[in-house]
């Protein structure tokens, strides 16, 4: 299993713990810490005397995102506070008509539920798709019809971990002018992501998770040529085309995505996340990517060959994402929860089951760790 030396200076893990939740809420690189400690200093000794930098910070990480997802330029990237607000300006400002219907699946995050729930007073169905069989995307493109306005998806289940073909998703949605929209929480950071070659209108995604940033700052991608079927529903100062013209009393939107920020940004935030972005990017995520994939195989391969233990997540490679969620036969999974928090293993508690989630940076001896907490726990649950 591929370490790079590096990787263990930017992640000096407690070595109590074995860190497999970042498909909650991840570790900062010590560069974010440091770029943070940094940026706190000075705002202790200087105040905001070199406000001119920060804002140039600011278009370096739009541009570190535009990267990440490929998209044509930085005016289409939106710095939002969460995915679900990014949501939420999408689902309130489309012009829905009564009878118009989204489409999503029945494994979707609250986040990517939620907004559309909340259109039911104006008419709107939200349609929910059952992803449990051989063909999730063709399942998904089945349900739309003519009343379709638009397909929201997570590109990965955050519970079960399915990898979905949002290539195929795309296509049938721009063959039927289908509005597609993207939660990308759960893939942003951990494997390459192209809204271009997707074909999607929206994507969004949190930096708390996969990309390894702080919360409270996530990325809203809004392809151009969609940006003006959105009403704005948030205005400020900073939403403005001329911006920092104080003075002028007629203003209209930014041309660009960043119509969607309505107020000041979130400096502090903004410095973490690009430090982390740039370790992402310095590393490149093909190889992000393929180290994941050794991890989450070894993790399948490990717990599949202990008895009485269900994965529950896809163990078909072209399904696999950097979660691994599994059950014990026999066993409260609550308890066993509790257990391995009490040994020291960060993880999660969804889908039926236990969510595993490494990272690129994950060590084997980590993995081996949190395995030998397992059997400790089911030994003891078992008795």
């Amino acid at each position: 299993m591929y370490e790079h030396p590096l990787w263990s200076v930017e992640f000096p893990i407690d070595p109590d713990i074995c860190y497999l939740n970042h498909a909650a809420v991840a570790p900062w690189p010590r560069r974010a810490s440091e770029a943070v400690c940094a940026f706190a200093l000075e705002n202790n000794t200087q105040g905001a005397r070199d406000y001119p930098r920060w804002s140039r910070l600011e278009l370096t990480l739009r541009g570190q995102l535009q990267t990440l997802l490929n998209a044509p330029s930085k005016t289409d990237i939106a710095l939002v506070k969460n995915t679900s607000e990014a949501l939420s300006f999408v689902a309130a400002g489309l012009d829905w008509q009564p009878g118009d219907e989204v489409l999503t699946s029945d494994e979707e995050f609250p986040s990517n539920r939620i907004p559309w729930e909340a259109l039911a007073a104006q008419g709107v169905k939200l349609v929910t798709v059952n992803l449990k069989g051989p063909d999730p995307e063709g399942s998904l493109i089945a349900a739309m019809n003519e009343r379709t306005r638009l397909l929201t998806i997570s590109s990965v289940q955050y519970a079960s971990g399915i990898r979905l073909d949002l290539r195929r998703l795309g296509l049938a949605c721009r063959s039927r002018e289908t509005l597609f929209c993207v939660d990308a929480i759960q893939s942003l950071g951990a494997l390459p992501f192209d809204v271009q070659a997707l074909d999607c209108d929206f994507a969004m995604a949190d930096g708390h998770k996969w990309l390894l940033g702080p919360e409270g700052l996530g990325v809203f991608y809004c392809r151009r040529e969609v940006r003006d079927q959105l009403k704005l529903t948030q205005y400020g100062w900073h939403m403005v085309e001329d911006m920092g013209n104080y003075d002028r009393l007629d203003w209209q939107p930014a041309n660009s995505a960043r119509r969607f920020e309505a107020g000041s940004p979130n400096t502090l935030a903004q410095h973490a996340l690009s430090a982390s972005l740039q370790l992402l990017l310095d590393t490149g995520m093909e190889n992000v990517w393929t180290a994941l994939q050794e991890r989450v195989s070894y993790l399948v391969d490990a717990l599949g060959s202990r008895p009485k233990i269900a994965i529950l997540s896809p163990v078909d490679a072209d399904r696999r994402s950097g979660i691994v969620t599994f059950a014990v036969e026999g066993v409260d999974q609550r308890h066993l929860f509790e257990s391995l928090r009490h040994q020291g293993v960060v993880c999660a508690q969804r889908g039926g089951g236990i969510r595993w989630s490494p990272h690129f940076y994950t060590t084997q001896d980590a993995l081996d760790r949190a395995l030998a907490c397992l059997d400790h726990a089911i030994g003891d649950l078992g008795n």
